[in-house]
């Protein structure tokens, strides 16, 4: 029974030895991890993706896509929905005319006149040769 304590005391020593060297590092690390006086610490990217703010450039193919869902969400009369996505393909191709045109679409529907005005006018400058152009006159003299 003695040998079983020797041996159960060797044991627990060897473990409280193994315990001691993993915290000592630690200590180092974060001294090492310390800023240098006067330096400046650099700010880790934030985590929660509706807080960051999307940087817009040039880029079609989103545009496109933003127009696409934004038509899913007008048919199904989600018209303040279809609107931030018709916002959203004009700042990444500001020369899409359908993104204009249906901007003033939803713009209307949710009834917010001076939106659509804006929307309406920037479409017959991109595109004032269409065929509806003169539909669309009519409905910004109507706004006014």
């Amino acid at each position: 029974m003695s040998r079983w304590i020797v041996a159960l005391v060797a044991v627990l020593g060897m473990a409280a030895a193994q315990e001691q060297p993993k915290e000592a590092p630690k200590k180092l690390e974060t001294q090492r991890n310390k800023p240098a006086p006067g330096a400046k610490e650099e700010v880790p990217p934030e985590e929660d993706k509706d807080l960051t703010t999307t940087e817009y450039s040039f880029n079609p193919l989103q545009s496109a896509k933003d127009v696409s869902v934004g038509n899913q969400a007008f048919k199904n009369g989600k018209y303040k929905a279809a609107a931030m996505r018709y916002a959203s393909a004009t700042k990444w191709n500001d020369g899409n005319a359908e993104a204009w045109l249906r901007l003033g679409e939803a713009s209307e529907k949710m009834r917010d006149k001076d939106r659509a005005r804006e929307a309406y006018q920037k479409y017959l400058e991109l595109a004032s040769d269409a065929k509806n152009a003169a539909e669309i006159k009519k409905k910004l003299e109507k706004l006014k």
